[in-house]
């Protein structure tokens, strides 16, 4: 596998990804996260033209996505909770992967992949999202409490450092 920035060309497999995700999550019994068409169309496309969208490739064929950028997180300012350290630290945001057998592992590997850019990482997701919460723990994520997004739903934050 392979991680490169994502160009205005792959929207249209994105948000089939995003697409995809949303459905598993339905059926994975988190109803709650990504409602509706979240993430929405013209915030991937800001994400491509901010250098913050990355794609993970497996032979040519886009297997995952997700949002990093190693600016800080303004909803992570505040956390009922306490982060592990405030060094500097990267963001994954918007993480999903296809609904094939190639995509398999695609988001440790996305994950991992962060780590090697920043040895800092935060990250958050809905406390329904079970399988994202298992494999946060499973690559070393602690979780270090809740934070609330701009809307002021809850998530809890978790972080890893190396």
């Amino acid at each position: 596998m392979t991680i490169r920035k994502t160009t205005p060309n792959d929207l249209a497999t994105v948000m089939n990804i995003y697409a995809g995700a949303r459905a598993f999550m339905r059926e994975s019994g988190n109803h709650d996260q990504w409602k509706n068409s979240h993430p929405p169309k013209a915030q991937i496309e800001d994400d491509i033209e901010a250098g913050t969208s990355y794609v993970c490739t497996q032979d040519d064929e886009i297997v995952a996505v997700f949002f990093f950028d190693t600016t800080p997180d303004p909803t992570y300012t505040k956390i009922d909770g306490a982060w592990l350290s405030h060094a500097p630290y990267g963001v994954v945001h918007r993480i999903a992967r296809a609904m094939t057998p190639a995509a398999k592992g695609a988001g440790a590997f996305c994950l991992n992949w962060c780590m090697t850019q920043i040895p800092n990482i935060r990250i958050d997701t809905h406390q329904d999202n079970a399988l994202m919460i298992k494999l946060l723990e499973g690559l070393g994520f602690k979780k270090c409490g809740i934070i609330w997004l701009e809307n002021g739903e809850e998530r809890l934050a978790f972080q890893k450092e190396s």
